[in-house]
């Protein structure tokens, strides 16, 4: 019979397989911080357009 050593037998090359909850997850994640990226930039253009219309308006 073969000499098995330590490390060859609780040794595992491989990593744990995503589960279908871990995989919804993971896309969830994304797609709501792409959308919470979006509307952080959106915010930031309507602050910077809403301040150039304030400036021109007291410069009248």
């Amino acid at each position: 019979m073969a000499k098995l050593l330590k490390t060859t037998v609780f040794s595992s090359d491989t990593s744990p397989k995503e589960t279908s909850l871990d995989k919804t997850t993971r896309i969830m994640r994304r797609i709501t911080q792409d959308e919470a990226e979006v509307r952080h930039q959106k915010t930031a253009r309507l602050r910077k357009a809403r301040f150039e219309s304030e400036a021109n308006s007291s410069d009248s």
